[in-house]
């Protein structure tokens, strides 16, 4: 429990210098790699050393990196962990008691710490990061500092991947903000999510409640815009449609059992059946035509699909 002069344990030290070993190696089965992998091993060796000789695995240390002039910010091991996208030892600590629903000093719990993590670098180990925390029963729906859900953020960044994977684990969708924002309103709030159009699909799908507005009756700022005015016109038409029956059934079904119990359906269900439910999304709403489908792509700097 010793302490350096930045108040670091020699829990918080491994942590700080997990060795990261990529998902593509350039050149599979090379001595580099042999060695990443050896130093892995015995990293999570040290760290499983502490666990079982008592370390307090839930305790703080101040991160440098997040110090700000007007405050300090102190993080779990397990906030570091997620930090370094260290999933083995994000196991271990989890494995060994290590709270995965602590609160650092700006109200961010690991969860959300690893979705905005997601966010920045897509890959492997940051979802397999989340769904580990997830299996050791992290709060899917817990809300941070800023009033939002990890549902809410993936959606706000428009991360497809991010938003099945909360979504599997019982995210509430139709859980709003403060503000009265819906998912979908924080998905149509920033433009370059309109390009993504498989998500916007499936959150105009499973939205039990469906409008664009918040509490104090404002659109997403991309329905403002000039030039996405018919599908602002287009969605504030959906909105005052009653919603089919077999759309609510899809979404109640699709919502209770994407988790847990969507192999089990595949066995009992008619396949066309099966595919409604799980895999087909449909709408009339498109944000890209073809006529400005290469401007937009200029725009965003984006290969066109």
């Amino acid at each position: 429990s010793d302490q350096d002069q930045l108040g670091r344990t020699t829990l918080h030290l491994v942590i700080a210098g997990w060795p990261r070993i990529l998902t593509n190696w350039p050149k599979p089965g090379s001595k580099f790699q042999t060695a990443v992998i050896g130093v892995c091993r015995q990293a999570e060796a040290c760290l499983r050393l502490l666990c079982e000789h008592g370390v307090n695995v839930n305790a703080e240390v101040e991160s440098l990196s997040y110090r700000t002039s007007k405050f300090s910010v102190f993080l779990t091991a397990l906030h570091l962990s997620v930090r370094y996208v260290a999933l083995s030892a994000v196991h271990i600590l989890a494995s060994y008691g290590a709270d995965v629903n602590a609160v650092d000093s700006t109200g961010m719990t690991p969860l959300h710490m690893a979705a905005g993590i997601l966010h920045k670098d897509i890959i492997g180990d940051d979802i397999s990061c989340i769904s580990e925390l997830l299996e050791h029963g992290a709060e899917v729906n817990a809300v941070n500092k800023a009033g939002l859900t990890p549902l809410q953020e993936a959606c706000s960044m428009g991360n497809k991947e991010l938003v099945e994977l909360l979504l599997r684990y019982g995210a509430n969708i139709n859980k709003l903000t403060k503000a009265g924002e819906s998912c979908l309103f924080l998905f149509l709030n920033h433009r370059p999510n309109v390009r993504n159009s498989s998500l916007l699909l499936k959150l105009l799908s499973l939205t039990s409640l469906l409008t664009v507005y918040n509490h104090n009756g404002h659109l997403p700022s991309t329905l403002t815009l000039p030039c996405f005015f018919k599908q602002r016109d287009q969605l504030l038409n959906l909105t005052q449609q009653p919603r089919r029956l077999q759309d609510i059934c899809k979404s109640g079904i699709y919502l209770k059992h994407v988790h847990d119990k969507r192999e089990e359906l595949r066995k009992i269900l008619p396949e066309k059946l099966y595919d409604f439910v799980f895999n087909y999304w449909e709408t009339k709403i498109s944000f890209v035509t073809d006529v400005d489908q290469d401007s937009f792509n200029d725009f965003f700097n984006i290969t066109s699909s």
